[in-house]
């Protein structure tokens, strides 16, 4: 993995640990605004495995509910 596909998964993960509305609502309007839009992103061979391995799953019916991911998220944070 390059640095900037690290950079960009350490984003992500951090990304999916804030809750607050508004804090999100201005990051996106950043991303929107800025120019990134008009880079052409090239997946790796990983990425690319990754989402085809996602869309059999979701062919397949192997599917959670954001409900159900939220908790065991909770649960894998209080054993911390």
């Amino acid at each position: 993995m390059n640095q900037a596909d690290i950079l960009r998964n350490n984003i992500i993960d951090k990304l999916l640990t804030i809750s607050n509305k508004d804090y999100l609502a201005a990051l996106f309007q950043l991303v929107e605004n800025s120019s990134v839009d008009k880079d052409i992103i090239k997946l790796s061979e990983e990425q690319i495995l990754m989402l085809q391995l996602s869309d059999k799953d979701i062919a397949e019916g192997r599917l959670s509910s954001q409900e159900d991911v939220d908790k065991n998220d909770m649960k894998w944070l209080k054993e911390l």
